[in-house]
């Protein structure tokens, strides 16, 4: 690993377990009830993704619309939250606002996935209002939304990077030149993308070099996350937070 240093985000002895959507194996993905479970057991890192809604409250929530995982309907972004919180994912649990989740698990470090740009400034505003700047990683598939967040809030804001940024990090693992960002502090991928392989030891050689964590997502089967945590990765998001934290147990690295 790079002797650059690391943000305190980043302050975890071992590869770090990320609990995707809190754990969403039981269809009750980004719901209160889940990052509890997660948290009570022994989840310090969890995943998640913030909309805004019609007048600007900041919800923990996926989708743009309200359809796919609860009784409710439309786009988040038409929506005022009063409406929003009148939804029960899955029937049963309301729809968190991310405000509420940063008061509820003060000890919770938090990789939020900004799904629309204009979620963008409410989140940096919470993160300023609340102080929340080591608790928070901030990512999205956008590269501009990534950067923007970046030269908005400036270095104490942790951030993985977008596609663009992963795809010059894999052309550079393979010789290839292509501008690396540095502001960044981890490179969050999928273990393939429509079918190519994305990590790789050379793929994890690359980002170390330039002080940059490997986060993998979204990984639900051992034999996977043996292998990954061989090939040297720093974390790994899943749906099945037992068994990641099993498999964590079993090499002595669970902390």
């Amino acid at each position: 690993m790079s002797t650059r240093t690391l943000h305190p985000y980043l302050d975890h002895p071992g590869p770090i377990p990320f609990a995707h959507r809190g754990g969403s194996a039981d269809g009750l993905e980004n719901t209160l009830a889940q990052f509890r479970r997660a948290v009570d057991a022994g989840y310090r890192y969890i995943e998640t993704d913030v909309h805004a809604t019609a007048d600007g409250r900041l919800v923990a929530f996926h989708d743009t619309t309200l359809d796919r995982v609860t009784d409710g309907a439309g786009r988040i972004a038409d929506l005022p939250w009063d409406d929003v919180r009148q939804a029960r994912v899955a029937g049963k649990e309301p729809v968190p606002l991310f405000e509420e989740l940063l008061e509820e698990f003060p000890e919770t470090r938090w990789n939020i996935d900004v799904k629309a740009e204009p979620a963008l400034l409410p989140l940096l505003d919470l993160i300023g209002r609340t102080d929340a700047w080591d608790r928070i990683c901030v990512g999205s598939f956008s590269e501009a939304r990534v950067t923007r967040a970046q030269h908005l809030a400036g270095p104490r804001l942790a951030t993985s990077f977008g596609t663009r940024g992963v795809l010059n990090l894999r052309l550079r693992s393979w010789g290839v030149p292509a501008a690396v960002r540095r502001s960044a502090i981890a490179a969050q991928v999928p273990e393939t993308q429509s079918g190519v392989p994305v990590v790789d030891r050379r793929f994890v050689r690359a980002a170390h070099a330039r002080g940059l964590q490997v986060h993998v997502w979204t990984v639900n089967e051992s034999e996977r996350m043996h292998r990954l945590l061989d090939l040297g990765v720093d974390g790994i998001m899943t749906d099945h937070i037992d068994t990641l934290r099993k498999v964590l147990e079993d090499r002595g690295t669970w902390f």
